[in-house]
């Protein structure tokens, strides 16, 4: 009998809806007993830290739900320390990690993922993002869209280890711990970059399917962009090890051949603060913040 652990990071998201509706898809799947005990499911919620205690206060009814189990820590350990910890406490042979800001777009998320698991392989399942008018002004909501026809698993199967995130995949649990992400990677960006690389020195085959989790709450315009930031601070400080994964990097390291990045960097240098003012604000423009991507990365690697 296939068995199945879910697990779910959350920091300051309430995700009560999102368990409910894997538990309801669980219910529908899965019949008879398990040797561990009496369902061969389980949802594990750890909430790495929050500081928002309405969430945490809502959080906490997971625990009165059956087969769920919700886990407050009272420190912030990190995007890739929460994971390895949720592998830890899974009970089962497969583990379902996905990000508490999901939504469930699939009737058949979870049968598909039972169907699908094999062998040691690693699954990923993807992310798509419904149109959603009501956020036609969030830079977040605008720059997913633009690029969601680069995450198909039909593309994603190109470059199986470079098109990887861990908001969303199946993975066999002797696996994860025989290969756990690296808890270096503490804040936001990268840790499912570096995930693969690992799997990929290992051997470990990652197949893409096409089941997706929808990507449909999105923060502030100034929210994306201290995300934003906070990442491109994660890839400046890991960048030896991601050069050959970030298209970023590998313009950098363009202008570095060309001798020109200290000229770019003073030029875009003095202009950051303003596109940034604009970037936050309601009306904002993808390519000037592919350009402030670029110089914000720029002053960390030519400071």
């Amino acid at each position: 009998m296939k068995e199945l652990s879910i697990l779910i990071p959350t920091f300051n998201d309430e995700c009560t809806t999102l368990v409910r509706g894997l538990l309801d898809q669980c219910n529908s799947v899965f019949g008879g007993k398990s040797a561990v005990g009496d369902s061969p499911f389980e949802i594990i919620v750890a909430d790495d830290g929050s500081t928002d205690k309405s969430v945490t206060a809502a959080n906490s009814a997971i625990a009165t739900l059956p087969h769920c189990r919700y886990i407050p820590r009272e420190r912030n350990s990190g995007r890739a320390a929460i994971r390895n910890f949720l592998a830890r406490e899974a009970s089962y042979s497969n583990l379902l990690f996905i990000d508490s800001d999901m939504t469930i777009i699939r009737n058949d998320f979870i049968n598909k993922y039972m169907a699908s698991a094999y062998g040691t392989d690693v699954i990923y399942g993807g992310y798509d993002v419904p149109r959603q008018e009501a956020f036609a002004d969030n830079l977040r909501y605008r720059y997913e869209r633009a690029c969601r026809h680069d995450h198909t698993a039909e593309k994603r199967r190109l470059a199986p280890y470079s098109d990887f995130h861990t908001s969303n995949f199946m993975i066999p649990r002797t696996v994860m711990l025989a290969h756990p992400l690296d808890e270096q990677f503490r804040h936001y960006g990268y840790e499912d970059v570096a995930f693969g690389e690992e799997l990929k020195a290992a051997g470990v085959a990652i197949s893409h399917i096409d089941n997706p989790m929808g990507f449909c709450r999105f923060e502030s315009n100034a929210g994306f962009i201290s995300k934003t930031e906070e990442g491109l601070r994660t890839l400046a400080e890991f960048r030896m090890r991601l050069e050959s994964y970030s298209r970023l990097l590998a313009v950098v390291s363009k202008l570095d051949r060309w001798h020109v990045t200290p000229l770019a960097g003073l030029i875009l240098k003095p202009l950051l603060p303003t596109i940034r003012r604009q970037l936050s604000g309601s009306k904002s423009s993808l390519s000037l913040f592919k350009l402030y991507k670029l110089g914000y990365l720029i002053t960390l690697l030519h400071p």
